[in-house]
């Protein structure tokens, strides 16, 4: 259907032009299409435009109001500008497809807060999955360069009271995600996967020590403690870095893992909390999530016999690592037993050792582990041997010296020996015992039904927790963190695990890297523009790779037209 315009000569010699409405039509017969007019306007210097426009109007309103917007503002068209979308989209359809935007907002319905609140949560977990800022760049990047649906624009202020809430919530929000994401994806939960980093904060000294329960929660009154379990700690405090930074304050946080890697739960601890009691609080924490028989999969630091006791519980069962270096009589034992390995994987054999009746244990071993280990060995000893090159010959006292540097460097001082006459020497023992333990490492299982291949290949899961810390610290940005409260500290956690849970979920049902995604989505944004009737946002077109996305993650495509705002409105 078109407007045509057909001219028409006067006797005096002059053109008039006529407007009419026509459309084309297929003949059949003649196989050719052919013109029909449908409305004549007449002539167009006479031409009742009022009348044109109330019938524009009257058709406007059989349409979605951006296309009438887009149809109807014509040259008149303003471009105001552009921003991100496409990834926002899919993280949106995503937190809905969960219903976390359901849970928090059944949960702030009983409360007096803004029902904004939801929307300003889901922004900053979107801004640490695509942009990762402080809460104050975050609260900018939201409108001006990001368009959140529901959310126009976002003021710091409004980004740290939902901070707070989120605090006060957390157990709750943190249970009933649970239940969906389990809903969702039908999770296997029977191997939960738990680990522990810390991260640092670049600030002068650490946090005063208050009185705090067995769980690292800060008392209101010290005088209503928890007995013994009542400890004063300062929440950033110094320990045992896993960023190699012990001269800073941090905190510890906790993980829990499914085995494809979908992280459930997370965990905020005083800087100075040892990984050895962690795991029991984890169970206890799970315990009423009622969960089916679970295999706890942890690392060397929760091996402790209390700690092996309470996961028992319950009838639950664990695979753990053992250190090998340890010394101990079940390391030693176990080593010292013949047996072939079995093939498990290219890069894996295993073999079963007997030692007690209580636990199983299972040697593993990977060949290009057992490469590296000994590349790494060549190197040092080649290190060491120059650097106590011709010492003979130095005093004794200048020998204690070297000795006392070479100390300081674990590498290098576990291949040095010193004779009883003080010479620097390389222990040849030493290195045959490291040689026997390249590519080896000792798991111990509790579970008597799995095979010593569940038992190493369920350990090698563990590495998705690995993942997971790489991704919070490298790709969600979980440091530094622009907080000096504790609460808003716990709460930045939280969005970051939210985060993480987004993103896993997103390369588990696509099996496409989160980078790539974000790349792809880059490309989709909205464009604003303003013109007579009002204010309208459109999406850019859509590629084969995001339609192809968005189809294995079930989620629609998005409208053309993103919003329409009437001119009396905007």
């Amino acid at each position: 259907m078109f407007v045509r315009t057909a001219t028409r000569k006067n006797k005096d010699g002059t053109t008039v032009r006529y407007l009419q409405l026509a459309h084309n039509e297929w003949d059949p017969i003649a196989k050719a299409a052919k013109m029909k007019v449908l409305h004549n306007f007449g002539r167009e210097d006479q031409i009742d435009r009022a009348a044109v426009e109330r019938l524009v109007g009257s058709l406007c309103r059989l349409l979605d109001p951006g296309r009438a917007a887009a149809l109807t503002s014509g040259a008149e068209l303003t471009f105001i500008g552009s921003a991100a979308y496409g990834g926002v989209y899919l993280l949106d359809q995503l937190w809905r497809q969960l219903k976390i935007d359901t849970i928090l907002t059944r949960i702030l319905a009983s409360t007096r807060r803004s029902v904004f609140t939801e929307r300003v949560l889901f922004a900053l977990v979107a801004n640490r999955a695509l942009d990762a800022s402080s809460k104050l760049a975050a609260s900018h990047w939201v409108g001006r360069n990001a368009h959140v649906d529901g959310l126009p624009a976002c003021s710091d202020d409004a980004c740290y009271r939902a901070m707070d809430w989120l605090h006060q919530v957390q157990d709750s929000v943190e249970r009933k995600v649970f239940d969906q994401v389990a809903t969702l994806l039908n999770l296997e939960v029977d191997l939960l996967f738990f680990d522990t980093t810390s991260t640092y904060f670049e600030i002068d000294e650490p946090d005063e020590p208050i009185a705090r329960n067995g769980r690292g929660f800060p008392l209101p009154d010290p005088e209503d403690g928890d007995g013994d379990e009542s400890v004063m700690k300062g929440f950033r405090s110094r320990g045992k870095s896993k960023d190699h930074r012990d001269d800073l304050p941090q905190i510890v946080i906790g993980m829990a893992v499914t085995r494809d890697g979908i992280p459930v739960r997370i965990w905020s601890w005083p800087g100075n909390t040892t990984d050895t009691a962690l795991i029991r609080q984890v169970k206890d924490d799970m315990r009423d999530w009622t969960l089916s028989k679970i295999v706890w999969v942890g690392d060397r630091g929760f091996a402790s016999a209390d700690n092996r006791r309470y996961l028992r519980k319950g009838d639950h069962h664990y695979i753990i690592g053992e250190r090998l270096r340890s010394g101990s009589a079940e390391a030693k034992a176990a080593l010292s037993r013949q047996g072939r390995y079995q093939d498990v994987a290219e890069n894996l054999k295993v073999k079963e050792v007997r030692i007690g009746e209580s636990d199983r244990f299972v040697i593993c071993f990977n060949p290009d582990g057992a490469e590296r280990d000994a590349a790494i060995r060549t190197r040092l000893i080649a290190q060491l041997a120059e650097v106590i090159a011709d010492t003979d010959t130095l005093s004794a006292t200048k020998r204690a010296e070297l000795r006392g540097v070479i100390s300081t460097k674990p590498g290098l001082n576990r291949y040095l020996r010193t004779t009883p006459k003080g010479l620097l020497r390389i222990d040849a023992a030493k290195i045959k015992a490291e040689t026997n333990l390249d590519g080896k490492y000792l798991l111990r299982c509790s579970d008597p039904k799995l095979s010593a291949e569940d038992i190493a290949v369920g350990y090698k899961q563990l590495l998705e927790v690995e993942r997971g810390w790489r991704d919070m610290k490298q790709v969600i940005d979980l440091r530094p963190v622009y907080h000096r409260l504790e609460e808003r500290i716990r709460a930045h956690v939280i969005l970051c695990w939210l985060a993480l849970l987004l993103i896993r979920i997103i390369e588990t049902s696509t099996g496409v890297t989160w980078n790539r995604i974000r790349q792809e989505f880059d490309l989709l944004t909205v464009a604003t523009f303003t013109g007579p009737t009002g204010t309208f946002r459109q999406r850019a077109e859509l590629t084969k790779p995001q339609r192809d996305i968005l189809a294995k993650l079930d989620i629609p495509t998005p409208k053309k037209i993103v919003e329409a705002i009437p001119a009396a409105d905007a």
